[in-house]
C-alpha cells in the first residue's frame, strides 16, 4: 500500500508538472483583471504579482486572492479580516471623491493613490482662490513612525492649470516654482521662487523646500532630498512590509497540497546538515521551525497533528524517496503557556545516497489547515577513502543521549545531540557548541595533523585558535566548545580546517548572529530516536534511492541486505523483487516474490506482474499464466494484468484466450492504440 501511494503520488506530480508547462503563459482569467490591475495594484508585491500572472483557472486565482488578504489580515483567529475592509473602503471613498472633474476615475489619481497606501490624513490644508498660486492640498500625516515614516510629514498636491486632476508634489522635481501662476524667473532657482511663494503664503512656501516635520536638511534655500526619499518610502510601504515568500510557496505546492493548505502558507526557518553513522551512511538531518503553531483544545488539553511529507531528488529532478510521518503532540496549560512565546523545532534524519541531493519537505498542520516547507540542495560524498569532514553544526546547547546506545537522533554526534536555534542567534553569555565529523583520516594524520579555528566578523579574523587531531579522543566526531562572552554582538563566520602538516586541506565553515538582547525564547525541541543503525528500514531506503537513480546493481547490495534481517517485509520484498527484474535476474526473484504471491493478504497486483514477467521471459507461460488468473482472482480486473495474460497467451500459442483478454482491456480502457494494433494484427493473421 505505501509503494503504491508513492507510485501514484509520482506520477501524480508529474502530471501535475506537465500540466503546468502546457498551461504555462495563459495568465489568469479575464474577470480577475480588475482585481490585479485596479483593486490591488498599489499594495501587491513583484512577486506577489509574478505568481498570479502564472495562475491559470479560477479556482487558483481565488485561492490566491484568499492567501493574499490572509497574510495581511492583523487579527487571523477573527472571521472578519480588518486589513481588507479597511482596503476596499479606502478604494470606494478614492473612486467617489477623487476622481471628479478629471477623465481618470479616483484610485487612479495621486490623490487616490497615496489614501489607498495611507489613508485619512491628520488634517488638510488647502489654498484656493488665490491668482498667484494653483490651487493645493497639503495632507499631513504623524504616528506612523512603524511604517519607517518620520514622526510628522506633508504631502502636498497642486492642480496644475487649476483644472483636473490634483498632481502629487515633489521639493526636487517641481519645486515651489510649478505652484506659482505667474513665475516668470530662472526656472532652476529655486530661492527665487520660493520667497515669490513666502510673499503669498508663508505657510505654503515652507512646507515646498521640505514635507518632513522639524527637516534641517534643506540649505541655501534648496529643497530637500529627504523630501523626496520620504515619497519613494510612501509608494513602496505596502510592498516592504508584507513578508510575500508566502506566494512563491502557493505557485509550488498548489498541485500537490489540498485546497483547504493552500492558502494558509506560513513561514519557517530550517537547518540542514549532513552526517554519517558509524556504519558509513550518510544522513540528511534536517530541523523546521514553523512561525506559529496552532493547537486545538479538549478540556485542559491541547493538541496538534502535523504531518510531514519529504522527497529526495537526484540532481535531474527524479524522485529517489518520498516517505510519510504523522506528530501527535498533546500539552498541558502549563506547556502550552510557556510554548506561546517559543518555536517548535522539529527534527528529522533520513539516509541518503552519494551525489546532489533536492531535498523537499512539506510540513502541514492538520487541525489549523496550514502549510510550510524547507528546501536544500547538498552534496553527499561517496564511499572513497579520500578525507572528507561533514558540514559544521552549531548551537547554544548538547545533551547525553538517553536512548539506548545503538539509537540514532537527528544532529548527534556520538553521544551528544547539538540543541540549536533554526535562525543561529546566540546571546553573549552563551557558550558555542560546534559540533562535525572527519572520516579518512590514515594513523600518521591522527598523529600530526591540527584543527584550525578561526572566528572572523567584517571579513577580518578576531580570534583563533588550534587543536591536535590525536587529542581528539571521539574521532571521527569533533565536538569543541567556544565562550562568546568576549565578543561583542554582530555578525560572524567561523571558519574549520584541517591542517596537514600545516597545509589546509580541508575547511568547512558556518555563519552565525550574536544579539544585543539578555535572553532569547528558546525553541522546544520534538525529535524520535531512529532505529538501530543495523535496521532493515536504511538498506530498504538506501536500495530504494539507488533503483529510482538507474543503478540496479547498488540497489541489489542493500535490499538483499534488507530482506536477509526482514524477509516478511512486503514492501522490501517487493522493492528487491523490482531491482531483480530490473536486472533480468529472475531465478533470484522467484524466491522473494512467490512467498509474497502466497501469503501475504496484500492486494497489489505489481507482485504477481513481476512474477508473471519472469515466467514469461524463461518460456513459463502456463506457470505464467496461473499467476495472472490469480491475480484477476484476488484483485479483480484491469488492464495491465489482462494485457500481461494476453501477451503470454499469445507466445504459448493460444491465440484464442489472447484475444479474450486483450479486447476485454480494450473495453475497460479504448484509449490503447498499441493494443488495439496487436489485436487487429492476430486478426488478420487468424
Amino acid at each position: 500500500m505505501f509503494l503504491r501511494k508513492i507510485k501514484y503520488l509520482i506520477v501524480s506530480i508529474l502530471i501535475w508538472s506537465v500540466t503546468g508547462i502546457l498551461a504555462q503563459n495563459q495568465g489568469p482569467p479575464e474577470n480577475y483583471r480588475k482585481w490585479l490591475e485596479e483593486e490591488v495594484v498599489y499594495i501587491i508585491t513583484p512577486r506577489e504579482k509574478s505568481v498570479f500572472l502564472q495562475l491559470n483557472t479560477n479556482r487558483e486565482c481565488d485561492l490566491f486572492i484568499e492567501a493574499f488578504w490572509k497574510q495581511r489580515d492583523p487579527t487571523p483567529n477573527t472571521p472578519r479580516n480588518e486589513f481588507r475592509e479597511e482596503h476596499y473602503r479606502r478604494v470606494n471613498y478614492a473612486n467617489h471623491l477623487f476622481g471628479r472633474g478629471t477623465a481618470k476615475p479616483g484610485w487612479k489619481t495621486d490623490r487616490g493613490r497615496i489614501y489607498i497606501i495611507l489613508g485619512e490624513p491628520l488634517d488638510i490644508m488647502r489654498a484656493e482662490g488665490k491668482s498667484e498660486v494653483y490651487p493645493t492640498e497639503t495632507w499631513f500625516y504623524q504616528g506612523m513612525t512603524n511604517l519607517g515614516f518620520p514622526p510628522g510629514f506633508h504631502l502636498i498636491f497642486y492642480q496644475k492649470g487649476a483644472t483636473g486632476e490634483y498632481r502629487l508634489y515633489s521639493p526636487l522635481q517641481d519645486g515651489p516654482q510649478r505652484l506659482l501662476t505667474t513665475y516668470q524667473g530662472d526656472p532652476r532657482d529655486y530661492v527665487a521662487a520660493n520667497e515669490a511663494l513666502r510673499e503669498i503664503d508663508p505657510q505654503l512656501a515652507a512646507l515646498t523646500l521640505s514635507l518632513v516635520t522639524g527637516d534641517q536638511s534643506t540649505y541655501y534655500g534648496r529643497p530637500s532630498m529627504t523630501s523626496d526619499l520620504l515619497i519613494e518610502r510612501v509608494e513602496s510601504s505596502p510592498v516592504r512590509r508584507i513578508k510575500d515568500l508566502y506566494a512563491q510557496k502557493f505557485l509550488e505546492y498548489k498541485d500537490i497540497i489540498d485546497v483547504e493548505y493552500s492558502s494558509n502558507y506560513i513561514g519557517s526557518a530550517g537547518l540542514v546538515k549532513v552526517t554519517r553513522n558509524a556504519a558509513g551512511i550518510y544522513f540528511v538531518n534536517y530541523a523546521i521551525e514553523p512561525e506559529r503553531l496552532s493547537v486545538n483544545q479538549y478540556e485542559d488539553k491541547y493538541y496538534t497533528s502535523l504531518k510531514i511529507n519529504g522527497i529526495l531528488a537526484n540532481a535531474e529532478g527524479k524522485t529517489l524517496y518520498q516517505y510519510e510521518k504523522n506528530y501527535q503532540l498533546e500539552f498541558d496549560q502549563a506547556q502550552i503557556r510557556d510554548f506561546s512565546h517559543r518555536t517548535l523545532n522539529l527534527q528529522d534524519m533520513i539516509p541518503v545516497i552519494p551525489g546532489q541531493i533536492r531535498l523537499s519537505v512539506l510540513l502541514q498542520n492538520e487541525v489549523s489547515k496550514e502549510f510550510t516547507s524547507l528546501e536544500s540542495t547538498l552534496v553527499i560524498p561517496g564511499d572513497d577513502p579520500a578525507l572528507q569532514m561533514t558540514s559544521l553544526i552549531s548551537g547554544f546547547q548538547v545533551r547525553t543521549d538517553q536512548a539506548p546506545e545503538d539509537r540514532q537522533r537527528p544532529f548527534q554526534l556520538g553521544r551528544y545531540q547539538i540543541l540549536f536555534s533554526a535562525n543561529r542567534t546566540f546571546l553573549q553569555q552563551d557558550d558555542l557548541w560546534l559540533g562535525f565529523q572527519i572520516h579518512g583520516l590514515i594513523p600518521t594524520q591522527r598523529d600530526n595533523g591540527r584543527i584550525q579555528y578561526s572566528l572572523i566578523r567584517d571579513r577580518k579574523e578576531v580570534a583563533a585558535f588550534s587543536r591536535d587531531i590525536k587529542d581528539i579522543s571521539e574521532l571521527p566526531n569533533v565536538l569543541e566548545k567556544i565562550s562568546l562572552k568576549d565578543f561583542p554582538p554582530a555578525h560572524y563566520r567561523i571558519q574549520v580546517s584541517l591542517l596537514l602538516d600545516d597545509r589546509e586541506v580541508l575547511t568547512e565553515s558556518e555563519e552565525f548572529d550574536i544579539t544585543y538582547a539578555d535572553s532569547l525564547p528558546r525553541p522546544w525541541f520534538y525529535t524520535k530516536s531512529l532505529p538501530a543503525q543495523d535496521d532493515p528500514i536504511y538498506d530498504y531506503a538506501i536500495g530504494t534511492q539507488f533503483y529510482n537513480d538507474g543503478q540496479p546493481e547498488k540497489a541489489r547490495e542493500f535490499l538483499e541486505q534488507a530482506f536477509r534481517k526482514n524477509p516478511n517485509s512486503p514492501d522490501i520484498a517487493l522493492q528487491l523483487g523490482r531491482t531483480l527484474a530490473a536486472l533480468e535476474d529472475f531465478k533470484a526473484l522467484e524466491p522473494v516474490l512467490l512467498p509474497l504471491i502466497d501469503h501475504s493478504p496484500s492486494k497489489d497486483s505489481e507482485a504477481y506482474l513481476l512474477m508473471a514477467e519472469a515466467y514469461r521471459k524463461q518460456g513459463r507461460y502456463d506457470t505464467g499464466i496461473d499467476i495472472l488468473n490469480r491475480s484477476l482472482l484476488k484483485n479483480g480486473l484491469n488492464i495491465m494484468t489482462l494485457n500481461a495474460l494476453g501477451r503470454c497467451y499469445m507466445e504459448s500459442g493460444n491465440q484464442a484466450e489472447a484475444l479474450k483478454s486483450l479486447e476485454k482491456s480494450l473495453e475497460m480502457e479504448p484509449d490503447q492504440p498499441e493494443i488495439r494494433a496487436l489485436i487487429q494484427d492476430m486478426r488478420r493473421k487468424n
